[in-house]
């Protein structure tokens, strides 16, 4: 009597358990090489009037420390840089007097290819932007307007399709006339927030995509605090929270907007540590990826002031300033991935990356490196 048997399985059987185990030890060993690989490349703006050229590229590797990858394009005050949605186009106003340009460039390799260049729509650019259709906007901060023009698959450029143009004054030196500083495409695509530190207003209109022109919303307008000069803003991930940063008087303010598109502005909080009286003026503000904190520059402070946001009613709560270790920070951005943040230091000439702690918000110095007038980083 025989006490087991033998059992043959067919060859096709082997081969396919075989590569079923082997794609299952390559995608387990593909997901660890991108968690220990997490480098990050990005583009700096910059002003041009010592010794920049134009947009350099950097490295942000896995530890935090940078690398500088050399000129990526020579260009005149390329001030403020966006990314087509694919990655493979980069847009940057050059922000010169009398009529600015918006000029686009194919990203290939470590450098930047010159695709074309259009008016901007008025003078000294200051900001640009664009939705997924390819639709781009500038803000052009001396004519206080707004520009329109189309990216296409090519990375072409259209001539100017329409302007915006703002009106109307605020209360200090600086807010004698229109001064539009930034202009967002809301989460939808075709909404849009113009915001203008010289009237001390935000500007609501929406993209007529038909038409290509921008239409005014209703309501029109809202008004920021006497004095306050709105500069930049971030959207919550909610798509419902917009924290605005104001340069003139330090302050960061949430406007909500209801589900009848509707806007309601909140109380400003204090960029600025108790106490602190000297000259101050903000720039830039960026929220995490998961909405639990806001960021926002000070230059005069130079600092990051970071604030918890309260998941209930999106009211933020001031915990803490971490020194930008350069003067005038004018603008700085979260990694793709959200452990770092890089500032960049525009009158000391340098780049600074921060360590993030997820849990608290808090930031950690990690490295930095030399980098002529930056003004814009982008990844």
């Amino acid at each position: 009597m025989k006490t087991g048997r033998t059992i043959i399985v067919p060859m096709k059987i082997c081969i396919a358990i075989s590569a079923l185990f082997l794609l299952l030890n390559c995608q387990n060993n593909k997901g660890k090489t991108i968690e220990e690989n997490d480098s990050y490349s990005f583009f700096v703006g910059t002003y041009t009037n010592v010794e920049s050229q134009g947009i350099y590229k950097y490295v942000l590797q896995k530890d935090g420390v940078l690398k500088r990858l050399g000129l990526a394009a020579k260009l005149t005050n390329p001030s403020f840089l966006t990314m087509s949605t694919d990655k493979k186009f980069l847009l940057a106003v050059s922000e010169i007097e009398n009529t600015g340009a918006v000029e686009s460039f194919l990203v290939t390799g470590d450098s930047l290819k010159f695709i074309s260049r259009s008016s901007s729509g008025g003078a000294h650019p200051c900001f640009v932007t664009m939705n997924d259709s390819g639709f781009v906007l500038t803000a052009n901060y001396t004519s206080g307007n707004v520009g329109l023009l189309k990216l296409n698959k090519k990375g072409e450029l259209s001539d100017l399709l329409d302007v915006q143009q703002h009106t109307g004054k605020g209360t200090t030196k600086r807010q004698q006339e229109p001064h539009a500083h930034s202009t967002w495409f809301e989460p939808d695509g075709s909404t849009i927030i113009s915001v203008d530190l010289g009237t001390n207003e935000l500007w609501f209109s929406h993209l007529d995509a038909q038409s290509q022109k921008l239409r005014p919303s209703n309501p029109y307008k809202l008004k920021m605090s006497e004095g306050a000069g709105p500069r930049h803003l971030t959207f919550h991930p909610n798509g419902k929270w917009i924290y605005i940063v104001n340069e003139l008087n330090s302050t960061v303010v949430l406007v909500q907007k209801s589900d009848n598109g509707k806007y309601k502005k909140g109380i400003p909080i204090t960029t600025l540590p108790t106490g602190y009286t000297d000259t101050n003026n903000c720039a830039d503000i960026h929220i995490s990826s998961d909405g639990k904190f806001v960021y926002a520059s000070n230059r005069g402070h130079n600092s990051i002031a970071i604030y918890s946001v309260d998941s209930g009613d999106g009211s933020l709560t001031l915990i803490g300033h971490q020194t930008t270790l350069g003067k005038g920070p004018r603008n700085f951005s979260l990694s793709p991935n959200d452990n770092y943040l890089l500032v960049a230091n525009q009158h000391t000439n340098n780049i600074v990356s921060f360590k993030r702690d997820k849990i608290t918000g808090l930031l950690k110095y990690m490295n930095q490196i030399e980098a002529p007038t930056p003004v814009c980083i982008l990844f």
